[in-house]
């Protein structure tokens, strides 16, 4: 099984059209292309998930003036996307199909695939404490390290065959919840991963 994107190359750095954070404030925060193939004979869907590896582990740093995040600080997952139930037929979302622009306390409804399924992503969390940008954020929200952090951020991009067609978690789930459901259920997953990063001295 494999994935690549039209939208930037495995490795390399991800346009600022595709995230939610750029250098003059808000991106483009459309979703990147991404195409699928070679799933497994009985794969019934796909899910889909888009996740930084890279964020800080304190995050009452981020943004602090005068402050830089060290490269070496311990790191955690956070989560820019996941989806499922994709149908076994979709082997490809285009640019900008699924999100396009940002929405202030997150998309109420956001678009996919017929029958596919959008949970939560971690800006939810993000910005609970937040009485202007609060919400529920569904669907894809893209990159936005903090500007004052020196490691390049890497976010992965990752598709699993199911051999169900429909993932037994509620309405209002998470990733945690969708990995917890897809266990014992993945006949084979492929990933792709692009990097991002607001500040000019990251990966020096």
């Amino acid at each position: 099984m494999h994935i690549r994107s039209d939208s930037f190359e495995h490795g390399q750095p991800i346009p600022s059209e595709f995230a939610l954070g750029a250098p003059e404030g808000f991106g483009g925060n459309r979703n990147p292309h991404l195409a699928w193939g070679d799933a497994p004979g009985g794969t019934r869907s796909f899910v889909l998930m888009c996740i930084d590896a890279d964020a800080p582990t304190q995050p009452e740093m981020a943004g602090k003036e005068g402050v830089e995040i060290p490269s070496d600080q311990p790191r955690a997952d956070f989560v820019h996307w996941v989806m499922v139930d994709i149908p076994p037929s979709t082997t490809a979302i285009d640019a900008g199909a699924c999100s396009h622009g940002f929405d202030k306390g997150g998309k109420p409804d956001p678009q996919g695939p017929a029958g596919a399924r959008q949970g939560r992503n971690d800006y939810t969390g993000w910005f609970a404490g937040d009485a202007d940008m609060a919400g529920t954020y569904r669907g894809y929200d893209g990159p936005y390290p903090p500007p004052n952090d020196l490691r390049v951020h890497r976010y992965f991009f990752r598709v699993f065959a199911l051999d169900v067609d429909r993932l037994e978690v509620g309405d209002d789930f998470t990733a945690a919840d969708a990995f917890a459901a897809m266990h014992g259920h993945v006949l084979a997953e492929a990933t792709i991963h692009g990097t991002y990063s607001l500040n000019r001295n990251a990966g020096a």
